[in-house]
């Protein structure tokens, strides 16, 4: 059986020589196997071990217990110990998820200390079968279906997947070595402790025998499925810690469904951190939203909202939501101003008219500054996001419109227009972005001195991150 074990080490390249190997020990069998495996193989790969537990506090004396037990195990193979007393509510709320999310941290912890390289864990086949079962019966997609990973990105290792528990309680027993037995692991409240109790063994007398490893090999070929879409470059921009991310729907519309699914749930967890909470009906909606004629669609999933504005579709957190932080600023002449919430800067200066230069920035508008009374001094110009109602008459046109009917005569997306950049010269609108200044204050051919209305872009990786 340890044999077995090496392979598995070695197949998925878990460990390397000289490597700090902390082993997660709760006294459990599994983990008391996994320990003594461990050595085996630490003079052979040069391995410095040490032994990690995690005393979650819910137990109250026989919790203490299995925390002895473990640190007299550490101690008499001379092992260093770590010990981590979590102390959890003993009512309400997820346990199962609590005592796992302390246990995260703290494996993440040792790791980011350098106390450790990497954690390996117990899990077994046993431990997949369970999970994958699990996942089917909530609906999973491939992703879930590919169970637990024998490694992962954060540094834990798994080398028992492919040893079942039967295997390594019968391996313990013939050797005389003892393990803890932890009670709530046939209360059957838990939802897993019913799959693994009651679901599994009809299953394996009334369907397959074999159904344990019939489900970790459906575990392995999901991984593999994942490993392989992982590595076709269908990425999308590295923006995980910002609050929005805009795609064109021709990247869910027009390419196969395996691949926007995909595609659509790489995107929500770039933006969300993780996919809790989303389901099938989720990306599906996002998929319907994509393929329909219609150019506007909105809708609401667990800490997401869905936005569709013509060839674009808007994922954001809740609380950016066609967000408008409403801004009304003065501004000087000559001089600078950051538009709120944005990237964008709005500047003007007064050149002459035969002295101009082309600069190289994103929007350029020229104002006729005779036309601010007479140019004498500096006039009274306001910076503000555009307001329903707003309309002028720009150059060219011989009546005002509003700028309302011009977002959507130039496809503006619905989320870019609530901090649209509006000038106004005593409340009156003489430029506003995109559509340019106003008919009564453009330059003309008398014009000898411009006020340039200049609007620059900074700090943008990718457009994709500003809409």
């Amino acid at each position: 059986m340890l044999d077995r074990v090496a392979q598995l080490i070695a197949r998925h390249g878990m460990l390397a020589p000289q490597q700090r190997i902390g082993v997660a020990v709760s006294g459990g069998a599994d983990s008391v196997f996994l320990l003594h495996a461990l050595r085996e193989f630490a003079a052979r790969w040069n391995l410095r071990l040490s032994v990690i537990h995690v005393e979650h506090g819910i137990r109250g004396a026989a919790s203490i217990e299995d925390a002895d037990f473990v640190r007299q195990l550490a101690a008499t193979f001379g092992l260093p110990f770590h010990l981590r007393e979590a102390k959890l509510p003993g009512g309400g709320g997820n346990l199962e998820e609590a005592a796992r999310n302390a246990r995260q941290a703290f494996y993440s912890g040792l790791i980011a200390t350098g106390e450790v390289d990497r954690v390996a864990t117990g899990h077994t086949r046993s431990d997949q079968a369970e999970t994958v079962l699990y996942r089917i019966l909530r609906g999973s997609g491939l992703t879930g279906l590919a169970g637990i990973l024998p490694v992962t990105k954060e540094g834990l290792i798994r080398p028992l997947l492919e040893i079942d528990r039967c295997e390594i309680e019968a391996w313990l027993r013939e050797r005389g070595l003892a393990w803890r037995e932890d009670a709530t692991n046939r209360d059957r409240t838990y939802a897993r402790n019913r799959l693994r109790h009651d679901i599994l063994p009809l299953l394996r007398e009334g369907f397959n025998p074999q159904l344990d490893a019939a489900l970790s090999h459906l575990a392995a070929l999901a991984q593999d499925e994942e490993t392989y879409w992982g590595s076709q470059g269908h990425s999308l921009p590295p923006v995980r810690g910002h609050r929005a991310l805009v795609l064109p729907v021709s990247d869910f519309a027009g390419c196969p469904p395996a691949l926007a699914r995909r595609q659509i749930r790489r995107a929500i967890e770039a933006i969300k951190g993780d996919l809790l909470g989303i389901e099938f009906s989720h990306v599906e909606r996002v998929l319907e939203m994509a393929r329909s004629p219609s150019g506007h669609d909105r809708f609401q999933a667990p800490g997401l909202d869905f936005c569709r504005s013509f060839e674009w579709i808007r994922l954001a957190r809740p609380e950016m939501a066609l967000q408008s932080i409403g801004f009304s600023c003065p501004l000087q002449v000559p001089g600078s101003l950051e538009l709120p919430g944005s990237g964008s800067r709005i500047t003007l200066q007064v050149i002459e008219k035969e002295a101009r230069a082309e600069p190289c920035v994103t929007v350029v508008n020229e104002l006729d500054w005779q036309r601010f009374r007479g140019g004498r001094g500096a006039p009274s110009l306001e910076l503000r996001n555009w307001r329903p109602g707003d309309q002028y008459r720009r150059v060219g046109h011989s009546k005002a419109e509003k700028i309302k009917f011009l977002f959507q005569e130039a496809r503006i997306p619905l989320w870019e227009r609530g901090n649209w950049p509006i000038i106004t010269y005593n409340d009156s609108i003489v430029w506003a972005r995109r559509f340019g200044a106003a008919a009564g204050f453009a330059t003309g051919p008398e014009t000898r001195i411009v006020l340039q209305v200049v609007e620059t872009e900074h700090q943008l990786s990718n457009p994709r991150e500003r809409r």
